[in-house]
């Protein structure tokens, strides 16, 4: 695009209605013309729309089909034509009433680039032509010209071009700028033309609330002026600057309380966090002061910094108690975002709130970070679809124009604004001057009614600036010269806004009391007023007293009645007759079925939903999730069974395990986006918010799971330590050596075993149908509640050996440590000269050797629970072979991956003085598992032969 392109221009080029598209929307404009129900839907709406414009000479004429008049003329034509004389009065005017609407269009679509925004005024306006009445052929002349103005709200039928100038500018070009032509609903676009225009985007408030406003921003300031005197240096990353954004939260809170909102929860990083937990959600200040004092309770095993802490708080409005959580967050930006959201469906699901009418996420991003972190895009991405929508949310932008050093736009981003991520799904944008804290309020009603009207996301842009440097460490002059030359002569937003109030009449000391009263709050640790509902509890709220102080050795009765078993399998091998499934799914369920009446043993996939069937039936939701899991990467699950006969794309599918039982709980399968880290997150959210459902996140293979690894770092594995929370969740990561190459056979257990300490999680790998039957089981049975990863295997899936009987079902438990199975071994234990320990797929190819060998003087112990290591089980396996000298650890990882740089010292512990413990497994290796088929063939048969073989390499004697 050239430079004198026009932003208008280059508006209509990529818009249906202009360019290529011409002839295609003529042909159905005509044919709606003739018939209006010969066109889409969508495009009905539009004419109907169109329908409403004033005809050219500003009359109310309906347009008409142009075929027969062209044909009519044509023909004309043909006999001797006819000669026409032009009005050129009358075409000039109808030229300048298109003029007009095109004049409106252009400042609808890109008024708010001329709008009064940035607090610094640190850019000239740019030139926009079509924002100009030069552009559109108007002189002087024109400007007392009365147009027909009726397709605007600015309450006149007709005006004068110049005071529909005036309106067009007061109400895009003044201190809020909006984006919302970009929406394809026709519905949206006019809702925020009459809710804009009606008001010129200019905010009434009355002395009362002009106060309030006033208030909220001396408290902004005054927090950050104290702390910043009283803790000198100590990093709070303050908020001054952007003081206004207490204003928009407190906005948001009262207005969202008269809508029937009853939870709001909310994301955000660091800048302001300190601020948001006193002034809005009311920590009082004396608990701050503490954590600064460092005199506040520190009884976490790691604790964390203090603006990361969480917060939760029920405040008065005036349409009733909110209820308000800060969620905890580490410092990868962003990454809480999909938190959020998964913790609000929690939330709604539990109130029987599909819409997200009474709880609300509130996400509270920086500029840099919305546009530069990946994981906004695919949070974004599932705001819309089935198994994660929240109702829409509102975003806010602390904009303070820059990025800890970075505030070039030439490096700061491709885009113009750093909100234009949100227009993938067409969600409006309403940038706002911070120093107009009244339009920033303004901005945040509007955007509450617009979310509970659509149930859409929404952003507001609050433009504003930094004070300080990225902490209170920082010299921000060093690379931002003249950007803090500008600050450093800013007064301030409240200062500004404690005069506009005095020159209004409001009080010439006004300001100053306020500042002084809030500094003696300070000074007490209290606040100014505490909005705080002390003694008030909802009914929803969660007790998650019953999960705390358990320990992962304490039982549960996982196993189920044979009459429960058969009743439960055949209600899910029950396909009714309305649906055809596929044939090779109809050979599943009738295996399963036989499977259910114990006629043959059990395989993984009936394991798994055996599991689901009887905790739903108990009445344990089942919330499973992940790229493909309703079939199964592996197609070896078939939870959903898809009509062959359907006649509709969006309906004809049957869930077998929402047949269960009358009462039964909810069991829920998403086939996901394709993204790992924001639906983890998602998944860890609705976990951390719900400890009564069993919350599963599933890889498609095992290896993808370091796509979401800073979710599993920061969250997973250490929120507990860090922050005291307590989480269930569940991740399934098919994992296995099978020659498929380095991206398709490892989920990376060595990176579970490194985050593994303080018993934080559960790491087990499961080998049989039973076992996958008994862990998914007492997830959720026990009232003990940490993450459990799963290893789930691939060519298991159907491998005869790995299907258990069905007494394995209605007897016993999880099984950390698997005994050796073999009863000739077992009763000749004198005679076991080696003991190798495996875990996972490779057992099954040790036994295999150990039959062809027939060498019954080894053992093969299964270690199925590698963390919490299970020490007592495996010990009475080593002394069950006295006279074996030789420990082996077998694993088919490489050796610097896999289990075996963990467990080697677990296995040492128990070993008795005098055994030599040695490793067989493929060596050390960059790559998780070679790409060439006979390298991974080579491989696996030297590992499986070197665990019967002479030890070598690496031998550690007790």
């Amino acid at each position: 695009m050239s430079e004198t392109t026009s932003v208008y221009q280059a508006y209509q080029g990529n818009t249906y209605l202009f360019g290529g598209n011409a002839p295609y929307v003529e042909e159905m404009y005509e044919n709606y013309l003739e018939n209006p129900g010969s066109v889409p839907d969508t495009w009905r709406d539009y004419f109907d729309a169109l329908q409403h414009v004033p005809a050219a000479d500003g009359s109310d004429a309906k347009d008409v089909p142009h075929l027969p008049v062209i044909s009519a003329f044509a023909e004309r034509a043909k006999q001797g034509g006819t000669q026409v004389v032009v009005a050129s009065v009358d075409a000039e005017m109808g030229r300048k009433r298109t003029a007009v609407q095109q004049l409106i269009a252009a400042y609808r679509n890109v008024g708010q680039r001329w709008a009064d925004l940035d607090p610094l005024k640190r850019t000239e306006r740019p030139a926009i032509p079509e924002l100009e009445l030069s552009f559109y052929g108007f002189s002087d002349a024109d400007q007392e010209t009365v147009f027909n103005t009726s397709n605007t709200f600015f309450g006149k039928e007709a005006m004068p071009l110049r005071e529909l100038m005036n309106a067009l500018r007061e109400t895009y070009c003044g201190t809020l700028g909006a984006e919302y032509m970009y929406a394809t609903d026709q519905n949206q676009k006019r809702w925020w033309q009459q809710k804009l225009e009606t008001i010129r985007s200019k905010p009434v408030y009355n002395a009362e609330q002009k106060k309030h406003i006033l208030d909220r921003l001396t408290a902004a300031e005054g927090l950050e002026r104290f702390l910043h005197t009283k803790y000198v240096g100590q990093k709070r990353f303050s908020l001054e600057g952007g003081e206004s954004f207490i204003v928009a939260m407190d906005a948001l809170i009262q207005s969202a309380g008269l809508t029937g909102v009853q939870e709001i929860v909310i994301g955000m990083a660091h800048r302001g966090r300190l601020n948001v937990l006193v002034n809005s959600l009311g920590k009082m200040p004396k608990d701050l002061f503490a954590e600064f004092d460092h005199t506040a309770p520190e009884d976490l095993p790691s604790g964390d910094v203090k603006y990361h802490q969480g917060f939760s708080s029920d405040v008065s409005t005036a349409g009733g108690p909110v209820h308000l959580t800060l969620a905890f967050n580490p410092s990868h930006l962003e990454i809480v975002n999909p938190v959020v959201e998964g913790s609000v469906r929690a939330r709604m699901d539990r109130r029987g709130d599909p819409h997200g009418k009474q709880v609300l996420p509130l996400l509270v991003h920086g500029d840099a970070a919305f546009a530069g972190q990946g994981v906004n895009q695919e949070t974004l991405a599932l705001a819309q679809t089935r198994g994660y929508s929240t109702g829409g949310t509102v975003h806010i932008i602390i904009n303070n124009q820059i990025g800890f050093t970075t505030s070039d736009p030439r490096d700061s981003r491709s885009t113009l604004y750093c909100t234009d991520v949100v227009k993938m799904i067409e969600s409006p944008v309403l940038h706002v001057n911070a120093d107009d804290p009244e339009t920033v309020a303004l901005a945040m009603q509007l955007a509450l009614e617009f979310r509970m009207e659509f149930r859409k996301d929404i952003v507001v842009d609050i433009i504003c600036f930094r004070k300080l440097g990225h902490n209170e460490q920082d010299t921000p002059a060093l690379t931002q010269p003249l950007m803090y030359k500008k600050i450093g002569a800013h007064p301030g937003t409240r200062k500004l806004y404690a005069d506009k109030l005095a020159a209004q009449g409001l009080g010439e000391t006004l300001g100053d009391d306020m500042v002084k009263a809030y500094r003696a709050a300070m000074d007490a640790g209290k606040h100014t007023v505490d909005p705080v509902l002390t003694n008030f509890k909802s009914k929803y709220a969660v007790d998650w007293t019953p999960f705390l102080g358990n320990k992962w050795t304490d039982a549960g009765d996982t196993a189920i009645p044979l009459s429960e078993w058969k009743r439960l399998a055949e209600k899910i091998t029950t396909i009714p007759d309305s649906v055809t499934p596929h044939q090779l799914v109809k050979k599943v369920y009738d295996d399963r079925a036989a499977m259910g009446r114990g006629d043959v043993p059990v395989d993984w996939g009936m394991g798994e939903h055996m599991a689901f069937a009887s905790l739903v039936a108990s009445g344990f939701p089942v919330r499973l999730s992940g790229e493909d899991c309703g079939r199964g990467t592996f197609t070896h699950r078939h939870s959903v069974i898809h009509d062959q006969k359907r006649e509709k794309w969006d309906i004809g599918t049957y869930i077998p395990l929402q047949n269960v039982a009358e009462s039964q709980a909810p069991f829920v399968v998403i086939d996901s986006i394709l993204s790992e880290e924001a639906v983890l997150a998602f998944e860890y959210g609705y976990a951390s918010n719900d400890p009564n459902t069993l919350v599963i996140w599933e890889a498609q293979f095992g290896d993808f799971a370091n796509g979401a690894q800073v979710v599993i770092d920061q969250f997973i594995a250490s929120g507990e330590v860090k922050w005291g929370r307590v989480n269930g969740i569940t991740l399934m990561l098919p994992h296995g050596y099978e020659g498929q190459g380095p991206e398709h056979s490892s989920a990376r257990l060595e990176r579970f075993m490194q985050l593994s300490a303080d018993a934080n999680m559960q790491v087990v790998q499961p080998t049989t149908a039973s076992q996958i039957f008994h862990i998914l089981r007492r997830q959720m049975v026990r009232n003990l509640r940490k993450p459990l990863i799963i290893m789930t295997p691939k060519s298991l899936l159907r491998n005869k050996d790995a299907a258990s009987p069905l007494s394995e079902f209605t007897k016993g438990g999880f099984q950390t440590i698997i005994p050796e199975q073999n009863q000739d071994v077992v009763r000749n234990a004198a005679k076991v000269k080696r003991i190798v320990v495996c875990s996972g797929k490779v057992y099954y190819d040790l036994v295999k050797k150990r039959t062809e060998n027939a060498d019954n003087s080894v053992a093969i112990i299964r270690a199925e629970q590698l963390y919490p290591f299970p020490h007592k089980a495996f010990a009475a396996e080593i002394k069950r072979y006295p006279n074996a000298n030789e420990v082996v650890w077998c694993q088919d990882e490489p050796q610097n991956q896999g289990a075996w740089f963990f467990v080697q010292h677990y296995i040492h512990e128990n070993m008795r003085d005098g055994q030599k413990l040695g490793y067989s497994g493929r060596a050390a290796s960059a790559s998780p598992a070679v790409g060439y088929s006979h390298l991974h063939q080579e491989q696996q048969k030297a590992l499986i032969e070197g665990a019967f073989g002479k030890l070598k390499g690496f031998v550690l004697t007790k």
